[in-house]
C-alpha cells in the first residue's frame, strides 16, 4: 500500500474489487496491512539516549490528525480518513535508523569491523522544511487546521564509525541524498 501510495480508502477499495472479480485474495486485507506498518512507524522500537538528551521530554507518545473527527491518542485504531502523523523529531530518526539496521551492519562487514556493533556512530543528518501550500479544511466538521502547513524533514547521510586506529569509517552513505525517497 505504501509504495503504490493509495489512502486506506483507496486501498480498501482495490482490495474488494479485486477480490468481487477475481474471487482470489491477491491483496492482503486492510488490517493485516495496518498491523504490518505499526512496525515501522516511529515510537514502535523503544529507545534509551546514552546519554540522555537535554531538555527533551520522556513522552515519546504519537500523535494523530484524522480529517473527519480531530485529534486521536490511539496509532493501534487510526482512521482510513487520516491526514497527518506527528512525530517527535527524535522518535522518527532512530525509526529511520532501525530502517538503516541491515544497510549499518553490511556496511560495518565490508569494512571489516564488524566487532563495532556497539558504536559509537557518527550520524550526519540534512534537515529540509518546504511549504505545503493550503492545507485548510474546507467541509465537515473536523477540527480546525491552520491554513498552512510546513514539512520537516531529514536524511540520513552517513553513518561512520571510529576503528582502533582512530580512523572515522563509513559505513553507510546515501548514494541519492536529494531523492525524496530516502527523505
Amino acid at each position: 500500500r505504501v509504495s503504490t501510495f493509495l489512502s486506506c480508502s483507496q486501498y480498501h477499495k482495490m482490495y474488494k474489487t479485486v477480490k468481487a472479480a477475481t474471487g482470489k485474495q491477491i491483496f492482503q486485507p486492510l488490517h493485516a496491512l495496518r498491523n504490518a506498518e505499526k512496525t515501522l512507524l516511529p515510537g514502535y522500537c523503544s529507545f534509551e539516549w546514552e546519554p540522555p538528551l537535554a531538555n527533551v521530554s520522556t513522552n515519546t507518545e504519537v500523535g494523530i490528525i484524522d480529517g473527519t473527527c480531530g485529534w486521536t491518542q490511539c496509532v493501534d485504531d487510526y482512521p482510513m480518513e487520516t491526514i497527518s502523523r506527528r512525530f517527535r523529531y527524535d522518535v522518527a530518526i532512530v525509526s529511520a535508523l532501525k530502517d538503516l539496521e541491515d544497510n549499518i551492519l553490511e556496511g560495518l562487514k565490508l569494512q571489516n569491523i564488524d566487532e563495532y556493533l556497539g558504536g559509537p556512530f557518527t550520524v550526519v543528518i540534512k534537515e529540509s522544511c518546504d511549504g505545503m501550500g493550503d492545507v485548510s479544511e474546507k467541509h465537515g466538521c473536523g477540527p480546525l487546521v491552520p491554513e498552512k502547513a510546513v514539512r520537516y524533514s531529514f536524511t540520513i547521510m552517513t553513518i561512520s564509525v571510529v576503528n582502533e586506529n582512530n580512523e572515522k569509517v563509513k559505513v553507510f552513505e546515501e548514494l541519492k541524498p536529494n531523492s525524496e525517497l530516502c527523505c
